[in-house]
């Protein structure tokens, strides 16, 4: 019984923990981003490496995504106006359409801040060679090729994982 309070309250101790690392690590990254200056030179490099590199267009993707679960809200409760619910998205996405520079000038300025001026330049040189050029095509995919190795070890780890407990478990007399 004590043992399985003790345990109960180093997690809870844990997560607790865990939650204010988590949150001070946040507020740490987002506080220089928001807070320095950076050099127009520097912002231009930054900026000129993500338009290099942006070929996944994250912006447009993110803006049709919720263009869709915002259609799918709406007309789950509300069937029978689709076709309005339609337009109004439709609308709404052409105003958002020409927006994408706000977005990516704020990644260009967290470049900006990690990387020194002489460094994004080697960036963008790279960038702007053939191998900087396929590799930046690639990375989309190469990123989902990823993602599924991923998502296999992941699962073959948990129940790995498990079985390897409860085998240590059982080595010590407890079935579950």
């Amino acid at each position: 019984m004590m043992g399985n309070w003790m345990t109960s309250n180093m997690m809870r101790g844990a997560k607790a923990i865990f939650a204010a690392v988590v949150t001070a690590s946040m507020i740490g990254l987002s506080a220089p981003v928001l807070a320095q200056e950076v050099a127009p030179e520097q912002l231009a490099l930054a900026r000129k490496y993500i338009d290099l590199t942006d070929r996944g267009a994250v912006y447009e993707v993110t803006v049709v995504e919720t263009g869709v679960e915002t259609m799918q809200q709406i007309v789950q409760q509300n069937p029978e106006i689709i076709d309005q619910t339609n337009d109004a998205i439709t609308k709404v996405i052409q105003d958002y359409n020409g927006r994408k520079g706000d977005l990516m000038n704020q990644f260009a300025r967290v470049y900006a801040l990690r990387f020194s001026l002489e460094e994004l330049q080697q960036i963008v040189a790279f960038y702007e060679s053939p191998t900087g050029q396929k590799l930046a095509q690639a990375n989309s995919e190469i990123n989902t090729d990823l993602q599924r190795v991923m998502q296999v070890f992941t699962g073959n780890l948990k129940r790995e994982f498990f079985a390897k407990v409860r085998a240590e478990l059982r080595g010590q007399g407890i079935e579950i």
